[in-house]
């Protein structure tokens, strides 16, 4: 996780300081383990390590979303988003309710092994999986939207998840588009950023 995350603080320097930034530094092991106990999880060893090394992002730093243009949440909000999703969900919420996952995904609303480590504003994450299906692998990333029935599997694990985004930044498929605020996909603005030039 440290050389993943060299090369992607290199880019961030290079390409969108006002990210680099935004990041906190990182966590200590005993605020780790508060996040582990507030939550009755064990963490990955590569999320622990990542969180090392930034312990998310500064929540008020906007336009400087990293994942997708998602906040990177640091333990703090982890906890914080969990208890929310946690609370909602006790309260009988999502009883009956199921979600149309892909393979390897428990097909709940909201489960709370489900630890959600990004947020873009309106209430979907993308989690860490540590209660899979049968299929899945314990560790998996997923996507969790708060109004959609579809979970997707993002990644085999998180170290998966931040290698791809890393060697997608190298490759030149993210730019900072403050309309979104934060890091996208350029296919994904490429239409919308032809459409305003031809309007100038």
């Amino acid at each position: 996780m440290e050389e993943l995350w060299k090369r992607m603080d290199s880019w961030l320097a290079d390409n969108a300081p006002e990210v680099l930034a935004a990041l906190n530094p990182g966590a200590t092991d005993e605020e780790i383990r508060a996040a582990e106990e507030a939550m009755g999880v064990t963490l990955p060893e590569d999320f622990r390590a990542s969180y090392r090394i930034h312990n998310g992002q500064r929540h008020d730093a906007g336009g400087t979303g990293i994942f997708e243009a998602e906040t990177f949440l640091s333990l703090e909000r982890i906890v914080e988003n969990w208890r929310g999703w946690k609370q909602v969900r006790d309260a009988g919420r999502f009883d009956g309710i199921q979600s149309e996952p892909e393979a390897g995904i428990r097909a709940d609303w909201w489960n709370p092994k489900w630890i959600p480590f990004t947020h873009d504003g309106c209430g979907n994450h993308d989690c860490l999986d540590l209660d899979p299906a049968p299929d899945g692998e314990i560790g998996q990333v997923i996507s969790m939207w708060h109004d959609d029935v579809e979970r997707s599997i993002l990644a085999s694990s998180f170290r998966e998840y931040v290698e791809q985004f890393v060697d997608d930044l190298e490759a030149g498929e993210y730019v900072l588009f403050d309309e979104y605020e934060g890091l996208v996909y350029w296919g994904d603005v490429a239409e919308l950023v032809k459409e305003e030039a031809e309007a100038e």
